[in-house]
C-alpha cells in the first residue's frame, strides 16, 4: 500500500453531502470554527451559508499550486486539524478503497485483501474509535 498521494477523489467523491459529521464536530465548530459552522444546515454539512442550498463540494478542499505543467493535481484540506469525523476514519477498509478508487491501493494488495486490511488497520490505528475493530 503507498501514502496518500493526495489525489483528491474521496474528498470530491464524498464532499457533495455524502459524508457527515457527528453531533461533537457541530458543537465544535459552532464554539470554536465558525467559518466550518457557517456550512452546516442543521446536522447536515456543506451547505452554501447564503442559499443554504447543499454544495457539490467540500468548500474547504484546496487544490495545491502545481510544481511544474506535468505534475498531476493534488489536494489539501484546509480544516484538516478540525475535518468531519468521517474524513478523519477514511479510510476503513479495503473493499471501500478499490470501489473508490483510491491510489493507495497497489495489485500486492489485491492478491492479499486481509493482509492489505491488516496493514490499512495500523496506519489508520489514531484516526479511529477505540472501538472500530472489536
Amino acid at each position: 500500500m503507498k501514502n496518500c498521494n493526495q489525489c483528491g477523489k474521496c474528498c470530491i467523491k464524498y464532499g457533495d453531502g455524502g459524508l457527515s459529521a457527528s453531533a461533537e464536530d457541530i458543537a465544535l465548530w459552532e464554539l470554536f470554527n465558525p467559518e466550518i459552522f457557517d456550512f452546516v444546515k442543521g446536522d447536515q454539512i456543506w451547505f452554501d451559508p447564503v442559499t443554504k442550498v447543499q454544495l457539490t463540494r467540500c468548500p474547504f478542499l484546496e487544490i495545491l499550486p502545481a510544481t511544474s505543467p506535468t505534475t498531476a493535481t493534488k489536494y489539501t484540506c484546509a480544516i484538516y486539524d478540525s475535518r468531519p469525523e468521517d474524513c478523519r476514519h477514511y479510510p476503513s477498509l479495503i473493499a471501500e478503497m478499490v470501489r473508490d478508487e483510491c491510489e493507495m491501493i497497489e495489485a500486492i494488495d489485491l492478491q492479499n485483501p486481509n493482509k492489505a486490511q491488516r496493514r490499512l488497520d495500523v496506519l489508520m490505528i489514531d484516526s479511529r474509535p477505540s472501538d472500530f475493530l472489536k
